[in-house]
């Protein structure tokens, strides 16, 4: 494992052999594989220790990522997306043929997130494509804020890990479902409570 404190073209190249790289967002570190070089998330249950029934989100670098992975998209994850990406909001839509079998839920879903913080955005425009990202620790224990968090069980199974130096707030993002209609149906709360999501919706006409 390579620490580095800058995207670096290590990391790149790691992400695009399929290996699995840690990386700073803005809510935690991260764990994650591209979408298109590795042939599926098990590396990232395999280190994470996690269940395989628990589906992968993806880090993505714009709103069109919807639309791209995405098919049936009601109005209301758009106006979710304008509002908190990048942020810590993870939309959950319908998958289109573009997302691989590996990536999908079992109800043929996806989640994506449009990440604050330089060093993610920067390697998933240089990728070319989305980034599956789970947090950077054993499944069931502490999110990890800093460098100095990363468990070395974690960090003897990647090849790359970057640091920007910073405490992360350690907070996971908020998780809606917007696969099942027009109103979206909030799985976890995070620091976008139930309470913003609604006054927003409600703004925009949409309940």
């Amino acid at each position: 494992m390579t620490q580095t404190h800058s995207p670096s073209t290590l990391a790149l190249q790691a992400l695009m052999r399929g290996e699995a790289v840690i990386f700073p967002t803005d809510t935690v570190f991260g764990l994650g594989v591209s979408v298109q070089h590795a042939s599926s998330p098990e590396i990232l249950y395999q280190i994470k220790q996690r269940s395989e029934q628990k589906p992968i989100a993806w880090l993505v670098d714009s709103i069109s990522a919807l639309d791209t992975y995405g098919k049936d998209i009601p109005s209301s994850a758009y106006v979710l997306a304008k509002a908190f990406w990048p942020g810590p909001l993870t939309i959950i839509v319908k998958a289109n043929e573009k997302v691989a079998n590996a990536f999908l839920s079992e109800r043929g879903t996806v989640g994506m997130r449009m990440p604050g913080g330089e060093i993610a955005t920067d390697l998933i425009a240089r990728l070319g494509c989305p980034i599956a990202t789970t947090s950077a620790n054993i499944s069931g224990h502490a999110n990890a804020c800093s460098f100095d968090e990363l468990e070395p069980e974690i960090l003897s199974k990647v090849a790359v890990a970057l640091s920007d130096g910073e405490v992360k707030r350690g907070i996971a993002s908020t998780v809606v479902d917007c696969s099942l209609g027009e109103h979206p149906v909030l799985l976890r709360e995070g620091t976008i409570t139930e309470s913003d999501i609604a006054s927003l919706l409600a703004k925009s006409s949409l309940v």
